[in-house]
């Protein structure tokens, strides 16, 4: 399975992306923030690994009501 989740990135939140089928930052860049923080095993720690790996790659959360699921 291919993903980009930026390394440190803690089981538990690896383990909720993964069960919620975001498995890439691009995924990840159609949801607000806030969605994705709403996420069991998503934590202060893991939004901020998130936000680092997807401003690297030029990406960000989506505006909130912007979802594009």
């Amino acid at each position: 399975m291919q993903h980009d989740l930026p390394p440190g990135l803690a089981r538990p939140a690896q383990r909720a992306l993964q069960a919620a089928g975001y498995t890439t930052l691009e995924k990840l860049s159609t949801l607000p923030e806030a969605e994705v923080a709403r996420l069991h095993g998503i934590g202060p720690n893991a939004l901020v690994l998130l936000k680092q790996a997807m401003q690297a790659k030029g990406l960000t959360f989506a505006k909130a009501g912007n979802s594009k699921r």
